[in-house]
């Protein structure tokens, strides 16, 4: 089987799993595991930040970020196409009772002008614009990454109108592997900000929400109160660490693999548009004429291949290190039999 439906689909490897077996464990919830901590620790170096606290998920570090950098009613600002409003359930309203005010960015990187635009005025009739969430990289927006100045701007601009900024880093090291530019600078102008080891750095669980030591302090007792504390959690903890220490310069190897992935898809009479692509993701569309995208990833999937359906006529691939060049071949010469005979 090859898998290109996501890089959280990468599988922990026999190396990772027999280095957990050397780690040390304790109780998180004491502070007295040592794997978590040294993992906690070493996020919080790599973000430039004082703090940081181990989560499950990414989804937790987003909304645990909203959660205490708002108020029930205040509004949150980011991209339509952002994970916080598409793939988490509806949690800003669920969970903190806050508004969410889509922004229209490009390729899902707004501007200056886009945020000034959607500021509220001060008045008792309105909701408080109070905090700006970007993604790095951003993943609907075909794994884009923001240019550093952009990005820096867009969180001044914020910040001089009173909110509060997150950076989702679900693939922010792919960022970096991309252009050099560190994670502590990429992050420098947000007060909260993420990775994630479940992506490319194929840990099973795992993510690490940063910011300052009274930030972090807050974050903990939402993790508490909505039952994300957890025991021994260096067992976990430990794959991270492994991601961390093995798995993060191969990253443009993902990114090799995903241009020449799109270089290929592009010669497909049945591809009429691919989304600019700088890291490990693909996202297409397909002809008038081609298959929906659902009967595509049907068909491939009984060639066992597969692939993500992210729209009537939309598609996204995936790199990561589970798959190579053979998969890459496999999944090529099935979409040129699918689709090179499509009319454009």
């Amino acid at each position: 089987m090859y898998d290109f439906y996501s890089d959280t689909k990468t599988k922990p490897s026999n190396a990772m799993l027999e280095y957990a077996l050397g780690r040390s464990f304790g109780d998180e919830q004491k502070d007295e595991d040592p794997t978590t901590l040294e993992l906690c620790e070493r996020v919080a170096r790599l973000l430039g930040k004082e703090s940081a606290v181990f989560l499950p998920s990414g989804t937790m570090c987003n909304e645990i970020a909203i959660a205490v950098q708002t108020s029930p009613g205040d509004e949150i600002l980011c991209d339509r196409s952002c994970h916080i409003i598409n793939l988490e359930g509806g949690a800003p309203a669920a969970m903190s009772g806050v508004m969410v005010h889509p922004l229209g960015g490009k390729y899902g990187q707004f501007t200056e002008k886009d945020i000034m635009q959607a500021l509220r005025p001060k008045s008792r009739y309105m909701p408080i614009s109070r905090m700006l969430c970007a993604e790095q990289t951003v993943n609907l927006g075909g794994g884009g990454v923001w240019p550093l100045e952009k990005l820096d701007s867009v969180a001044q601009v914020a910040k001089k109108s009173g909110l509060s900024t997150h950076l989702d880093g679900a693939r922010l090291l792919n960022a970096c592997a991309k252009t050099g530019i560190s994670a502590a600078r990429y992050s420098r102008e947000y007060d909260s900000c993420w990775i994630d080891f479940t992506k490319g750095l194929g840990a099973p669980v795992g993510a690490v929400l940063a910011g300052s030591a009274e930030f972090i302090e807050a974050a903990w007792r939402v993790k508490q109160r909505i039952g994300g504390a957890m025991r021994q959690s260096g067992v976990i903890a430990s794959f991270c660490l492994y991601a961390l220490e093995n798995n993060v310069e191969r990253l443009v190897e993902d990114h090799a693999l995903a241009t020449i992935i799109s270089d290929s898809l592009g010669n497909l009479p049945g591809i009429v548009n691919i989304l600019p692509v700088e890291t490990n993701i693909i996202i297409a569309d397909l002809a008038a004429d081609a298959p929906s995208a659902a009967e595509l990833v049907s068909k491939l999937s009984k060639e066992s291949i597969h692939i993500g359906e992210f729209g009537e006529k939309r598609i996204r691939i995936v790199t990561h290190l589970d798959v190579n060049t053979k998969a890459a071949e496999h999944l090529i010469g099935a979409l040129s039999n699918h689709l090179g005979n499509i009319s454009r």
